[in-house]
């Protein structure tokens, strides 16, 4: 056996999987701000995370030997620059990429002019709230923004997509894939927007970070009911947009709103899993660190608030509510079901009636949130959405009404898709017998 043949020794193998690790690490850190400041460049946010990965692949070859460098994002971004400018000068589009970059080139020049270097080094924040607006952007649908968003600018890959989502792989590649050709299509500028396209254009944008984030506060589907890391990921894309865009107050009311929920997350499930609701989650449990940033972010969106506040930050308002009560008995019930009414008549929504028929119950008696939940059936609006029945479940128990209460539960627990929810609901079903032992009704968890 020749020494080439040899084995590598364990030693070697270790170092090589931590540098591995090391290099995926720094890429999903990186990865926005490279592709950003590439896409600037470019044109074309499909091209630039070529060349984004382009340079991870360098490194995946190189930094095993050499090691990571000091500054890694700016080795990535160093080759996946040149790579650009190799591709710029061989597809012979300099001189027009210069042209729709508002920059004339001297003829007699290189083409690796440092005009193309100093179009790289501008603000990183200015790239990077270009990219969120480029990957939200109104042209694509719901579903592809939300994959777009998450590769770009979460790091994730496709398959933690599709896992994440419970989506086939080829389902999200293909959505990602459509994304960015219908974004070079349509010309969509990569650029911030201004006046009122930019009020517009931001409400895409933080309708996209919320999804993401809900899906991870409550799994539609699947055998867990959250996934905590896709609330990560939302919080981290919404703390970024705020450091972008300080002087949005919807920006800043969805990420308290977001601190704030996020700060139940170690409440809300029990040692195997199963969902605990919000009137008997231990408090002691919320995270007090998330609370207090998410109250400052509150402050903050009131403060830049130009008249009234926005529905982000009224639902923060809301969920502020719950965060400074030490226990459900001490909450601010009625407080909350005027909120939710401020909310429904600035945003109408079946949903938002329902939380607010919740808290009416709460705070007047379960009648009163029963006689809204009741139009709200007899409207059929939300005829297949399952919280609608388990509201309605909880509110006859309350009542002693349990005949009725358990079919209500029962039809909830038919309509949902998460396997959790689903055994939650048929086991409050299956204890509607007998004389009503009046539990408490949930709130919003």
């Amino acid at each position: 056996m020749t020494d080439s043949d040899a084995p590598r020794p364990a030693a070697d193998s270790a170092q090589s999987s931590a540098t591995h690790r090391a290099i995926d690490a720094v890429f999903r850190i990186e990865s926005p701000k490279l592709i950003a400041g590439l896409a600037r460049m470019v044109r074309d946010v499909g091209v630039a995370e070529e060349l984004a990965h382009d340079a991870l692949v360098l490194a995946l070859e190189k930094w095993p030997t050499t090691g990571v460098p000091d500054n890694p994002g700016a080795w990535l971004m160093a080759i996946a620059k040149n790579r650009a400018i190799d591709g710029l000068r061989r597809g012979k589009r300099l001189e027009q990429k210069h042209e729709q970059l508002g920059h004339e080139l001297d003829a007699q020049r290189d083409a690796a002019t440092p005009d193309i270097e100093a179009l790289l080094d501008d603000d990183v924040g200015d790239d990077l709230l270009r990219l969120v607006f480029t990957s939200c952007h109104p042209v694509l649908s719901t579903e592809s923004r939300v994959a777009l968003t998450l590769r770009l600018l979460g790091g994730l890959t496709t398959e933690e997509i599709a896992r994440a989502f419970l989506v086939p792989v080829p389902t999200v590649a293909a959505r990602i894939v459509r994304a960015k050709k219908t974004l070079a299509d349509k010309q969509v500028p990569f650029e911030v927007p201004r006046g009122a396209e930019l009020e517009a254009r931001l409400s895409s944008v933080l309708e996209v970070v919320y999804l993401i984030f809900n899906e991870g506060y409550s799994a539609t589907a699947g055998d867990d009911w959250m996934r905590p890391g896709l609330c990560e990921d939302a919080l981290r894309l919404g703390r970024i947009l705020a450091e972008l865009a300080p002087r949005e107050s919807e920006v800043h009311g969805l990420v308290a709103l977001m601190e704030i929920q996020a700060s139940r997350l170690g409440a809300r499930t029990g040692p195997k899993g199963e969902p605990i609701l919000l009137p008997d989650q231990n408090r002691g449990r919320w995270d007090q660190l998330l609370i207090r940033r998410g109250l400052a972010a509150l402050a903050r969106a009131e403060a830049t608030a130009l008249g009234t506040l926005g529905t982000y930050a009224m639902q923060a308002s809301i969920a502020a509510c719950h965060a400074r009560a030490r226990t459900v008995s001490e909450t601010d019930w009625a407080r909350i079901a005027s909120l939710y009414g401020e909310l429904a008549a600035r945003a109408p929504s079946p949903v938002i009636e329902l939380n607010r028929a919740v808290a009416l119950s709460m705070a007047f008696g379960p009648a009163a949130g029963l006689e809204v939940v009741d139009r709200l059936v007899a409207d059929g609006e939300l005829d297949e959405y399952h919280l609608l029945y388990g509201v309605r479940g909880d509110l006859l128990v309350k009542l002693g009404r349990l005949g009725e209460a358990r079919g209500a539960l029962e039809r909830a627990a038919s309509l949902t898709r998460n396997a959790r929810e689903r055994t939650l609901l048929l086991d409050r079903a299956a204890s509607c017998v007998g004389t009503s032992s009046k539990p408490k009704s949930t709130p919003p968890t």
